[in-house]
């Protein structure tokens, strides 16, 4: 298997080749088979109206969120989107959980009080719950990732974007925040292909969503996402190099949707040849390929992985029905936090490190080549150092930023004289019209209708126009008769 350009960007010794073990092959499986079995008996219990609230598919994508969590360590964090069940399980939440969950069971990990994916798990598993306002949990994620480098814990913090939710403002916004503090932060950007109804290519002018990265400096790779071992392997550097304190990284898996947004959504808009092209992809029956291809497995331990993820989910679905609902009372109970929670940092670092005097730095920056394209090629051009001479005027040698224009410079400055450096054409800004001048020009925006300044303004001027029809003032306002 290859990955589609994974760590494109990756460089120096996270770019080598990630090996797995055999038994990290069929673990990649178990999870895979067990997001997929866990979500076809979510569906039954959905059509007994045993689920009360939403419920959405990750068909087709379950080896992004296996691969990608598979690729983290115990006290790494994660905060999962509506589609990541599979991170789930890696993580360690056991089916029951997910069930109860969304039967809204008094078992359950919210005690009944929602009847979605919102749950978490801060103290032992490391598991932020779900946000659903898309792209909230990527400026909450880099908190996470800032305060555990802060703690001195050398975590790694792992959130989950969809293409669709790639365009709004708070992954943006995000982003930007966890470049410029360079947040050991993984953002798996799942492209499914569509954003409810409208496909990707109706809302995104570009062929790699992992592009985006580039607006803020930061490394990214895309991969596909319905090869596991890629994803785990891409995901894998993008952890080192976020352990090593080198900065966030965007993942983009590229993958498919195979059901609508959600179970009540039959999808009709999508055209079946794109579902069939992405059915002969499934990630399941193509990784059973790889593992027999490769000599990882034989029939004997299929059936042995298969018959205990029956077994388990036999169990737990029958704890989940049995389960009784939440009592009436406990709606006034936990509505806010009354000292039930003990909220104290786990410091892997002495406090001192963070704290005066060893916290404290001078505050001043240095801005590399004062912000220019080398040399400041506008202000060499347009300086008047002391003691000048002529400099070339075309070629390399001419350029502003050239040796030959550097030692004109610094021998100018040395001897008091001035200097005249010429600027090639495609070194010079590009001159734009002032902008008071393009205001000046510009037609007042007016609406002409209600009782507003603008809409006065308006007013004015009709009156003045149909004055100078008519006539003007001087005629009264009415035109004069002429004679025959």
């Amino acid at each position: 298997m290859t990955v589609s350009q994974a760590g494109r960007l990756l460089t120096g010794d996270r770019m080598k080749n990630v090996e797995l073990s055999r038994q990290q092959h069929l673990d990649l499986y178990y999870h895979m088979r067990l997001n997929r079995a866990v979500e076809d008996t979510m569906v039954k219990l959905f059509r007994q109206n045993k689920i009360v609230g939403g419920l959405y598919s990750s068909l087709g994508q379950e080896a992004v969120s296996v691969g990608t969590a598979s690729a983290l360590q115990k006290k790494d964090w994660l905060a999962p989107m509506i589609r990541n069940i599979g991170a789930l399980l890696v993580k360690g939440v056991p089916p029951r959980d997910i069930f109860t969950q969304h039967m809204a069971k008094y078992t359950s990990p919210t005690l009944g009080k929602d009847g979605t994916s919102h749950f978490g798990d801060l103290e032992d598993l490391h598991i932020v719950s779900p946000i659903s306002m898309l792209g909230d949990l990527i400026p909450v994620m880099t908190g996470v990732a800032m305060a555990g480098r802060y703690l001195g814990q050398k975590i790694v913090a792992m959130t989950w974007i969809g293409d669709g939710g790639s365009s709004t403002g708070a992954f943006h916004e995000g982003l930007n925040f966890a470049a410029t503090q360079k947040a050991p932060l993984v953002l798996v950007l799942e492209n499914n292909q569509w954003a409810y109804s409208t496909p990707v290519t109706r809302q995104v002018p570009l062929k790699n969503l992992a592009d985006r990265a580039k607006a803020y400096g930061i490394d990214s790779t895309t991969v596909d996402g319905n090869d596991v071992v890629a994803v785990y392997q891409a995901t894998k550097r993008a952890v080192d190099r976020c352990r090593a304190g080198d900065g966030p990284v965007l993942i983009e898996a590229k993958t498919m949707r195979m059901k609508g947004h959600a179970q009540h959504d039959p999808a009709e808009y999508v055209p079946k040849e794109m579902f069939d092209y992405w059915k002969a992809r499934d990630p399941i029956p193509r990784y059973e390929k790889y593992l027999a291809g490769h000599k990882l497995w034989d029939a004997a331990k299929k059936a042995e992985i298969d018959a205990r993820i029956e077994r388990e989910l036999d169990v737990d679905q029958k704890f989940a029905e049995e389960s009784p609902l939440p009592p009436p009372e406990l709606a006034e109970e936990g509505a806010y936090c009354e000292g039930c929670h003990k909220i104290e940092a786990d410091w892997k670092r002495p406090k001192q490190e963070v704290m005066p005097p060893k916290s404290i730095i001078k505050a001043e920056w240095t801005t590399p080549k004062l912000g220019g394209l080398g040399l400041d090629a506008d202000f060499i051009a347009k300086a008047e150092i002391p003691g000048a001479k002529e400099a070339p005027s075309a070629g390399t040698n001419g350029s502003a930023n050239s040796p030959a224009a550097a030692a004109a410079v610094a021998s100018a400055s040395e001897s008091g004289s001035t200097v005249a450096v010429s600027v090639p054409s495609s070194a010079r800004p590009i001159e734009k019209p002032a902008l008071a001048e393009d205001v000046a020009k510009a037609p007042a925006l007016r609406v002409p209708f209600g009782r507003g300044p603008k809409d006065r303004e308006f007013e004015r001027e009709r009156t003045e126009a149909q004055s100078k029809h008519q006539g003007g003032p001087k005629h009264g306002g009415r035109h004069k008769r002429r004679k025959r």
